[in-house]
């Protein structure tokens, strides 16, 4: 799909790759941009929609409702929705005992917000026979999160959901991408070790560009840092030295756990 002429909304595009790739849509010539995100973020997506001429609304995606009226605004001002990036994110760290409100905010936001909007867009965009789901989730989706269990689990889950959406709808009209980015500099980097860095950090424009690239090509998969693509292939090939390699690579980033 080329963005020209197209209505495009992009949830969590205050900043980082939110707003590179609502920037890169409007470059790309789309009839209609509309940004998303948190009320506590307005001052800086009122920045960005003014900059590129979009629509800014206030949403949190955790919440269906909030989905809901996001569309709607959308489509009073622009028309049917031709593009959707649902992209916002979060990090909670831990493990298996981090909160049960970490845990939940991360399926949420990683999870429940692309099923919250493919609810509400796929019927129409079936009914036209065109449109484009594109949602991010993260290598660690694809790989593992060494440092969060919430964040790689649900980011899985997001993996997962969008191969479903592909299933189901990608020979009905409906184009269907997951962006599956390694580190990236947005406000979610934080300092300290990490294992998403040891690639090396990308700029948010860069993957924008990429996203361009790979929704022009319809392509499934869109990868930030290619060499996440030899994981998931060594990933495949055997389970079992991979969890292997996983476990050194935690202990030479975060060091080795401690006994008892």
């Amino acid at each position: 799909m080329h963005i020209k002429d197209k209505v495009c909304v992009v949830t969590g595009a205050a900043s980082g790759i939110g707003e590179a790739v609502a920037r890169a849509y409007a470059h790309e010539g789309a009839r209609g941009v509309v940004v998303a995100d948190l009320k506590s973020s307005r001052e800086r997506l009122a920045k960005v929609a003014g900059d590129i001429d979009a629509l800014a609304v206030t949403a949190d995606v955790a919440q269906e409702q909030d989905i809901k009226a996001l569309i709607a605004a959308a489509e009073d001002k622009y028309g049917p929705i031709d593009v959707f990036f649902s992209n916002a994110g979060l990090s909670r760290k831990g493990q298996e005992t981090a909160s049960d409100a970490d845990w939940d905010v991360s399926w949420r936001v990683h999870v429940m917000s692309h099923v919250f909007a493919a609810r509400a867009l796929v019927p129409g965009m079936l009914a036209r026979g065109s449109g484009y789901l594109l949602n991010t989730a993260s290598a660690a989706g694809l790989l593992a999160s060494l440092n969060s269990m919430p964040y790689g689990v649900t980011k899985s889950a997001a993996v997962a959901l969008a191969e479903h959406l592909a299933i189901q709808y990608g020979d009905r009209g409906i184009r269907v991408s997951v962006l599956c980015p390694q580190s990236v500099q947005t406000g979610m980097t934080m300092p300290g070790p990490s294992a998403a860095r040891v690639d090396g950090v990308m700029q948010p424009a860069e993957v924008a560009r990429i996203v361009i690239e790979a929704m022009e090509a319809e392509r499934f998969l869109i990868l930030s840092h290619p060499q996440v693509h030899d994981y998931v292939q060594r990933k495949a090939s055997n389970t079992e030295r991979w969890l292997t390699g996983m476990r050194r690579l935690r202990d030479k980033i975060y060091g080795a756990p401690q006994a008892g």
